[in-house]
């Protein structure tokens, strides 16, 4: 069974062509700069890839378009028609309350994700644009959307209300809802393949840390708890977005230095988090390189960031009564060896006990947790994409 898995960002779409079942990735590749000038990059299984520039992208149609004639093409093309899709699978970013799993898309689905656009005005309708496109070119083969926040919705009240008047959630809506829920859930499953035990059995927590960065409590295969939260600004401080700060912070910027909320906004998600504090790079592998030369900026970024992976690391053992296993994933969960050292450096008390050759890894599923540790410290890279075709393959099946 082939899927299409899309990303549809504003400008830009991600692609998959991939067999759930083998997990092999037939093609993949990228659309860039749409409505601009159009970048257009394809790589075939077992190929180099292929990259293109100034193709005419006016729109995601014509995106999707170049998609579908590359995987079709007579040299470099990895199907011999259209009909060997046997459906397309759609990132959705927000589901708000009204998706707690993976749909086949309907009339009334695509109403229900357009009613959730002001929850995530900057993605939603980025990836309404990707589904409607699809479905323009391809009106026979199934399509699913696979949320973000999907996983998520198994949080209990108490971790998802926040302390405003309750108005403003049973009229508004503002509630913790949580990111990177098919990362998590994809992560905690193969954690539990890993150790051998039912998912039903395991606390986990999974720490997806890369330029977004999120933190979940995973008890019996369940999200209890996450870091992000009404938007993906919340947590962790980030590449380039604050995390958890004290609300009054804005109103004294706003009025000392005159933004206005746009602008405040701005400087939340695009200038702060660990660029920020260094003002060197919103890249780890740079902040490392600047506090190996001495720079103590990049050095408290990544102290930052590192001290409150192990904040909520610990909050989140506290919240599910103990736990069996912390995840690293993501660019730098996956990559940063120095990163995870320093993230459960302190733990011993809870039985985490890394082991320093073990932990010198980069992306590879392994445990680097030492042999007499209670607690297992686990790297899994992710893979979005699978999880997305596994969704969109049993549903389409079932």
């Amino acid at each position: 069974m082939n899927i299409l898995v899309i990303n549809a960002g504003s400008s830009s779409l991600k692609y998959q062509l991939l067999n759930p079942e083998t997990q092999q990735v037939l093609a993949k590749g990228l659309c860039e700069r749409i409505g601009i000038d159009g970048k257009f990059t394809y790589k075939p299984d077992g190929k180099q890839a292929i990259k293109e520039a100034d193709v005419a992208m006016p729109t995601h149609s014509e995106a999707i378009q170049a998609v579908l004639n590359a995987l079709v093409d007579p040299e470099n093309g990895v199907i011999g028609s259209m009909k060997e899709i046997d459906a397309v699978g759609h990132r959705v970013v927000h589901g708000g309350e009204k998706f707690a799993k993976s749909v086949l898309i309907t009339d009334e689905v695509m109403a229900a994700i357009e009613e959730c656009n002001p929850l995530a005005p900057l993605h939603n309708p980025a990836n309404i644009v990707g589904i409607k496109a699809c479905q323009a070119l391809m009106p026979d083969t199934p399509m699913v959307a696979v949320f973000d926040t999907a996983f998520h919705q198994t949080m209990p009240s108490v971790a998802y209300t926040y302390a405003l008047p309750y108005e403003y959630y049973t009229q508004d809506k503002v509630r913790r809802y949580g990111f990177h829920g098919t990362s998590h859930k994809y992560v905690a499953g193969r954690a539990a393949a890993m150790l051998g035990k039912p998912i039903e059995e395991l606390k986990l927590i999974s720490c997806h840390l890369g330029n977004g960065s999120s933190i979940t409590a995973i008890d019996g295969g369940k999200s209890v708890d996450t870091s992000m939260g009404f938007t993906p600004l919340a947590g962790l401080p980030m590449g380039t977005r604050s995390g958890d700060l004290d609300a009054g912070i804005l109103e004294y910027l706003m009025k000392k230095h005159g933004y206005s909320i746009d602008e405040m906004l701005n400087i939340l998600n695009k200038k702060s988090g660990v660029l920020g504090i260094s003002g060197v790079s919103s890249d780890f592998r740079d902040l490392e390189a600047a506090a190996a030369e001495g720079n103590q900026q990049a050095k408290l970024a990544l102290d930052s960031f590192d001290y409150n992976v192990k904040k909520l690391i610990g909050a989140y053992a506290a919240a599910m009564g103990g736990v069996d296993a912390i995840i690293f994933t993501a660019g730098v969960g996956e990559n940063g060896p120095d990163t995870r050292a320093n993230a459960v450096a302190g733990l011993e008390y809870m039985g985490v006990k890394l082991d320093a050759e073990k932990n010198n890894t980069r992306g590879k599923e392994v445990d680097v947790s030492a042999d007499d540790a209670k607690v297992r410290v686990l790297v899994i890279p992710t893979n979005e994409e699978l999880m997305i075709a596994m969704d969109t393959a049993a549903l389409v099946k079932g």
